[in-house]
């Protein structure tokens, strides 16, 4: 019920204070029906599949029917897509730095998003014995620094550059990360400085990500581009979640909700959580370093308005 008033104002804003696109550059390609159903089978599928890997085993059948089914629905989904006339994402895309860039930085939010805002809330309840209602007052660190550090952020790209202010803020989100990962279980305060850094980086990130990719599209394919920032970091959050929630069940021996009802049940959930969030922290490493090599190729540097 709370989404229903902000969906509402946001149609507001929308409605009262966009312009309205131009029709001469609106892309009327008709929908890829085939092309999004294969593509969001092969994330159910492959979301499911390490589900199935905690609960039944490799063992058993069932992991690795829905493993071949995402890999098999992932191939349909690129063959459809280079086939199709009027493809729901074109491979091509990928070859502008500009793009590819920002996606490789957007996904690597996700993964960041997901390692501390999941961990967090799980340990906050489950091992610390928090309220469900204390332990989102808990991640209000994240919230608050994003919405803070909002109305600087043009000036520290004007400062840095966009080619300096990338790297630095993912800097900052994996400092986050791993100061969370070692300290975070020891005290809230740890916790709540590791949410305020990342979540800074995120905010100088999210929008140099999301105008450099506006500006590498040709302008009937600006639409394409949000949806692509927007599901890159979706699909990478989801990505997330799945890695931290099947390595935290593949360590404990009972039930997720008995963590915290002994020390040796606490400290090896606690131990998952830091081997789960290095884990994607590498990665989310891996991701920047190349998004930043890849951004070097970009022409040009992209004006920053946050309005």
């Amino acid at each position: 019920m709370l989404n229903v008033p902000v969906a509402v104002l946001a149609g507001a804003c929308i409605r009262f204070g966009i312009p309205a696109d131009d029709p001469a550059h609106r892309n009327r390609s008709p929908l890829d029906l085939p092309g999004a159903l294969l593509g969001t089978a092969t994330i159910m599928l492959a979301l499911w599949t390490a589900t199935l890997a905690v609960e039944d085993g490799w063992s058993r059948a069932t992991p690795w029917l829905a493993g071949a089914g995402a890999l098999a629905c992932a191939a349909g989904f690129v063959v459809r897509e280079r086939r199709a006339a009027h493809p729901m994402f074109d491979f091509a895309l990928l070859k502008r730095a500009q793009v590819s860039a920002s996606l490789a930085y957007q996904a690597a939010l996700g993964l960041g998003l997901a390692a501390l805002s999941y961990s967090v809330s799980l340990q906050l309840q489950l091992v610390w014995g928090w309220s469900p209602a204390e332990a989102a007052l808990g991640n209000l660190p994240q919230v608050v620094t994003m919405l803070a550090v909002g109305p600087f952020v043009e000036k520290f790209v004007e400062r840095f550059g966009t080619g300096r202010a990338g790297p630095i803020g993912a800097a900052a989100v994996i400092a986050g990360l791993v100061l969370y990962a070692i300290l975070g279980r020891y005290h809230y305060v740890w916790i709540a400085v590791a949410l305020a850094l990342a979540a800074a980086g995120m905010r100088v990130v999210m929008i140099i990500a999301s105008i450099t990719v506006m500006r590498g599209l040709p302008q009937d394919q600006t639409s394409t581009g949000a949806a692509l920032i927007d599901t890159s970091q979706e699909v990478a959050t989801s990505i997330g979640m799945a890695v931290v929630g099947t390595i935290v069940a593949a360590a404990l021996t009972g039930s997720l909700s008995t963590v915290g009802a002994s020390a040796a049940g606490a400290r090896t959930f606690e131990n998952a959580v830091t081997v789960a969030t290095l884990a994607l922290t590498a990665v989310c490493t891996a991701l920047v370093a190349w998004a930043a090599r890849r951004s070097a190729k970009a022409p040009g540097e992209p004006a920053v308005a946050t309005g």
